[in-house]
């Protein structure tokens, strides 16, 4: 089944901005300016950085969301809380009607391989999904200071294709730009996740009180040789879209677990 496209739509496409940068990241604002053209524009996202936070969501807690401005312009709605918070805000509460649409991004710092499990960014998008709307998860691979401009508008192209031609249910795209010049990106390639793995590092530090404390640093270990994986993909120039799903089932090892005669255990 595919969710919906834009074929037969009487209206503007509408979609639904988030992130995990924060609400006052470059990134988001780059994309929202760009999908302006195309579309009707809603921002719900963190009020502030959520980086790495996976799917989480807040249970405990009491959620809130306030208005935030930019440039002396009402933006968005800053939500207290993850990225996840934001869109199921967005899409049950702040939204009139469900969006056509969701776009999580421009991430700062590529999503690739075994790192799309930690993404907020991916999760953003991937909870999309699970409400039944087609999403997308943009990022664009640097942590230094960049320019997302030819990334927004690469964005905002893919989401009206998108919106004419539809998602399979469940399944969303992770679009990663490498962080070249327009002239340099080699093309387009439709990837699969690769299984490079971040490396963990942390620093032992000391705080003013010379209590010990740590924080996390690291780098990518590739280990990818397969040309049509995300990771090299990226390394080559070439932005990569891996379309993927939530269904983390081992369809092969379940049919052969048939043979173990599990009912013996019982």
């Amino acid at each position: 089944m595919s969710q919906t496209s834009s074929k037969g739509r009487a209206r503007p496409l509408s979609i639904l901005i988030s992130n995990d940068d924060g609400i006052d990241a470059p990134g988001i604002y780059a994309l929202a300016q760009e999908v302006k053209k195309v579309a009707a524009v809603t921002v719900v996202a963190p009020d502030k950085q959520q980086s790495a936070v996976g799917h989480a969501i807040t249970m405990n807690y009491p959620l809130r969301a306030m208005p935030f401005r930019k440039n002396d312009e009402f933006f968005g709605h800053a939500v207290v809380g993850t990225p996840v918070d934001a869109v199921k805000l967005g899409v049950r509460l702040l939204l009139k009607t469900p969006p056509d649409m969701i776009i999580s991004g421009i991430n700062h710092g590529s999503n690739t391989a075994i790192n799309i499990i930690y993404s907020g960014t991916v999760s953003a998008a991937t909870e999309g999904t699970i409400l039944g709307i087609p999403s997308i998860a943009v990022s664009l691979t640097t942590y230094q200071e960049a320019d997302f401009s030819y990334a927004a508008r690469f964005a905002a192209r893919l989401a009206v294709l998108v919106a004419d031609k539809g998602l399979p249910e469940g399944t969303l795209l992770n679009v990663n730009v490498p962080a070249v010049p327009e002239d340099q990106i080699r093309g387009v390639m439709i990837t699969k996740q690769g299984s490079s793995k971040w490396y963990d590092i942390f620093d032992v530090r000391r705080d003013p009180a010379n209590r010990e404390y740590f924080w996390l640093t690291g780098r990518m270990e590739v280990t990818d040789t397969d040309p049509d994986t995300d990771q090299l993909a990226i390394g080559n120039n070439f932005i990569s879209i891996t379309p993927i799903h939530y269904d983390l089932t081992n369809r092969e090892l379940a049919k052969s677990m048939s043979e173990w005669n599990i009912e013996s255990i019982k």
